[in-house]
């Protein structure tokens, strides 16, 4: 039903009607109070990335969090906050205060049970190791990780089919080493791969390459194998273009081509966000870009080619000049993520915005969207209203339930600027935190989808690390729930199978262990 909307959508401009208007939760900002003092510095090789990450790094269920600092060190902030209470947070000594660092994205490498990080930056970049207890150790002599000597600003992971250890690829931005012109010198994106016997083995080109800063991991056509889709910010004038890579085991990786449906689109592509909007099990993409977003689907008729339309405008969210503060200019778009902020049971989008370094061609102020999609597959601008249309010049960002209550909260990193904190203060209807486990490599099933079913209707989302703007989350799945009490939730997981369906009660954090009965948590104080 809501994809037959769509399609009528798309063929004239979106309407908004009072009646579907959702609720509009309010944001408080507690930067001051939250215990974070932080800013992610520096001139031209800092332009692009400044991070963050969330995942729990000490096993007590809540969401810590990293922060990239450029020129600075970077940070781990501890997650203190209560159950539904204040967002607080101290700072921890963890081995991750290295400088140069432009992103991070939280993965368990060896799939010991403790969260490592893969941490992007200007330099070698690093896996660090977690020995528990917040702590962190460089893994890449051990591994045999080649962290290569590049402006790194993009990652995407999986696991190939019958691998126990991930395939990493790296996005590497201009090549930082030449002195003259750097502009139009885009360097090798690389593919890391499993060695025999664990670790990695040396990294593979992926050529050509036009300066990605954002990569993601896919299952675009349901095959059961992702594919590596890469947003690329330059050279598009020079051949380049977005790309979608072929990554299969035991095979070479090759780019889609025209003749198989693929399609050129050429924008100054930052960031990548995905979800399955329509519920029709594949998965849509938000790409931000300076001035030119896209919101794209398969094509009706597709028939199994990688064959997207941008439906953007249709729904709603071109958001390509500031919707508020006087400048109007065109904007421009870095991180981007879909997240359920209100719990009405519909995916929302928020969007970080900020001028790359005074282009004056493109806005100054330049606010944060936040849009909240109506039962329609349409979505309104609410940043305003809610609080966080923040006129910082923005970059990394999470939406993640930092204090247990059920409703995403949002962190922004910010360029030469401190970084900002806002608690979800609602309202919201019943909602789910879901997170699933398997035995083995992989434990978090990376690659697989979580289906949450209420009466008729279905929401699902593919379990990914990568998108956004050099930031990632892991730990809770998030998922509103409207007025249901109870939901209906599976697993399908990453080698094809799929869990049965079971109910469980609103408002919980549950654990989906693959064979077992949902079991729910509850937080303990340590």
């Amino acid at each position: 039903m809501r994809a037959a909307l769509l399609l009528v959508l798309l063929a004239a401009p979106c309407s908004v009607h009072a009646d579907d208007a959702p609720v509009v939760p309010t944001f408080a900002e507690e930067t001051a109070t939250s215990g974070i003092d932080h800013e992610y510095t520096g001139e031209w090789q800092y332009m692009v990335g400044g991070g963050a990450a969330a995942f729990d790094c000490d096993g007590d269920g809540r969401q810590d969090l990293f922060l990239a600092g450029g020129e600075s060190p970077a940070r781990l902030y501890h997650n203190d906050s209560d159950p539904g209470g204040a967002l607080t947070f101290s700072e921890r000594p963890s081995g991750l205060e290295l400088d140069a660092v432009t992103g991070a994205y939280p993965l368990d490498v060896d799939s010991d049970g403790m969260m490592d990080l893969v941490l992007l930056r200007v330099g070698a970049n690093s896996v660090m190791r977690g020995l528990g207890d917040c702590r962190f150790s460089a893994a890449n002599e051990d591994w045999h990780f080649d962290g290569g000597d590049g402006w790194s600003t993009a990652l995407a992971a999986t696991w190939e089919k019958g691998a126990s250890w991930p395939t990493i690829a790296i996005g590497n931005y201009i090549d930082r080493h030449e002195e003259f012109s750097p502009w139009g010198s885009c360097t090798d994106n690389w593919l890391h791969r499993p060695a025999e016997g664990g670790g990695f083995a040396a990294p593979l080109a992926l050529t050509p390459s036009y300066c990605p800063l954002s990569m993601l991991f896919t299952d675009w056509n349901g095959s059961g194998t992702p594919s590596l889709r890469v947003s690329n910010d330059r050279e598009y004038y020079e051949g380049g273009e977005e790309q979608l890579w072929h990554v299969e085991p035991g095979q070479p990786p090759r780019l889609y081509s025209a003749a198989e449906g693929w399609k050129a689109l050429k924008i100054w592509g930052m960031g990548i966000a995905s979800y399955d909007l329509k519920g029709d099990g594949t998965p849509d993409y938000f790409l931000t870009s300076m001035a030119d977003h896209k919101l794209q689907e398969l094509a009706p008729g597709a028939d199994g080619a990688p064959d997207y339309r941008d439906m953007a405008l249709a729904a709603g969210v071109t958001v390509q000049r500031p919707f508020t503060g006087g400048d109007i200019r065109p904007s421009t778009g870095w991180h981007a993520e879909f997240e359920d902020v209100n719990n009405d049971g519909y995916a929302d989008l928020f969007v970080a915005k900020g001028n790359v370094s005074e282009m004056p061609d493109f806005a100054m102020e330049d606010p944060n969207n936040l849009l909240l999609q109506r039962p329609d597959g349409t979505f309104m601008e609410t940043a305003d209203k809610a609080g966080v249309a923040s006129l910082s010049t923005s970059r990394g960002a999470v939406l993640a339930d930092l204090n247990l209550d059920g409703l995403p909260d949002l962190v922004v990193v910010n360029r030469n600027g401190p970084a900002q904190v806002w608690r979800n203060r609602g309202p919201g209807g019943h909602w789910l935190n879901l997170r699933p486990h398997r035995d083995g490599a992989n434990h978090d099933a990376v690659g697989g989808w979580i289906e949450v079913r209420t009466g008729e209707r279905i929401q699902r989302r593919e379990l990914t690390v990568g998108g956004g703007h050099v930031s990632g989350e892991a730990g809770w799945w998030h998922f509103g729930l409207g007025s249901a009490e109870a939901a209906d939730v599976r697993v399908l997981w990453p080698d094809g199978t799929a869990g049965d369906w079971q109910t469980v009660p609103s408002d919980g954090f549950y654990r989906l262990t693959e064979g077992k009965p949902p079991e729910r948590w509850t937080y303990s104080v340590p």
